[in-house]
């Protein structure tokens, strides 16, 4: 799988194409240009998915992150979250935090297999026409600190 970093504002039209493929209300490509401005802001596409980050005061967000439903399931969800976790500890962050739909549940399971863990719930945060607002669970992980030096155990 091919991924690569962006953190300029020429692929916004790409970012925007992927994330209509992945959800219903979609944003513009004005809405991630203006996002990938943001020297803090930064985002990782493959061919099917991305995930759009921002990092402040040691900490960082996933903004969004979307794969093509054709590309579910084939570990491009995961691999675009270590992505990001890397790339969120590269700017200085130590923990990353998280909105996500109470229902979405394979959101929820990847989430977990990385360490994220809940600690709060935005009541009615998920709002859409004709449907009843959803629930968000907010989640944190720590990013572990880069390794420092070589591998070797002494004693």
């Amino acid at each position: 799988m091919r991924m690569r970093l962006l953190s300029q504002t020429t692929d916004s039209n790409l970012l925007a194409r992927l994330h209509a493929q992945c959800f219903a209300e979609a944003w513009s490509a004005d809405s991630f240009s203006a996002l990938l401005a943001e020297p803090a802001t930064f985002a990782t596409i493959s061919d099917d998915g991305f995930i759009l980050v921002r990092v402040a005061g040691g900490e960082s967000e996933i903004l969004s992150l979307g794969v093509t439903p054709a590309a579910r399931r084939r570990g491009i969800g995961s691999a675009l979250l270590a992505e990001a976790l890397k790339g969120a500890r590269a700017r200085g962050a130590a923990a990353m935090f998280l909105e996500v739909a109470e229902g979405n549940l394979p959101a929820i399971a990847l989430y977990k297999r990385h360490g994220f863990a809940q600690i709060g719930c935005r009541k009615g945060y998920y709002t859409s026409p004709g449907a009843r607002p959803a629930d968000a669970l907010v989640l944190r992980v720590e990013i572990p600190s880069a390794p420092v030096g070589n591998s070797v155990q002494l004693g």
